[in-house]
């Protein structure tokens, strides 16, 4: 059993990547282009260059596209994950703290999501793999397993 899944997690990385990468551009294209409803469920987009929502929302945008398609996924990964990680801190807990109290639940998830991604990559079906010069290995070719060390 345990086999089968091992065998299975580039495939589940890469959908968990898909995912994730997808509904965080959507958060983007909420405030920057007003889909979706827009910020105010009427269309609104935010202020261009307010400090940190429009920041935020392009960052959102570009990196969740860039992590759905799995294009430096890694970089763009680690960039929406301190975006996440500022939001939290910066907007969320100071109200409260516990992200169930302060709504910071969402920006807590895509933080970590996000932190996860980059150190798994972008698993199966990226686009960083027909690349010239990529960084992640192929899905069916091993790579040697060496312990993390102190």
């Amino acid at each position: 059993m345990t086999g089968r899944l091992n065998s299975a997690q580039p495939y589940a990385i890469g959908l968990f990547r898909i995912v994730i990468g997808l509904l965080f551009a959507c958060h983007g294209a909420v405030a920057l282009l007003g889909v979706l409803g827009g910020v105010d469920g009427k269309g609104a987009t935010v202020e261009t260059g307010a400090w940190p929502n429009w920041y935020a929302a392009v960052i959102e945008l570009v990196g969740g596209t860039l992590v759905l398609l799995g294009l430096g996924t890694r970089i763009a990964a680690f960039i929406s994950s301190g975006a996440m990680a500022y939001a939290y801190f910066k907007v969320h807990q100071p109200e409260a703290l516990w992200p169930i109290e302060n709504n910071g639940e969402g920006a807590a998830m895509y933080c970590w999501s996000m932190f996860l991604l980059v150190f798994t990559g972008s698993g199966a079906f990226g686009l960083d793999r027909f690349l010239p010069g990529r960084l992640s290995t192929p899905a069916g070719e091993k790579r040697p397993s060496e312990p993390v060390t102190a």
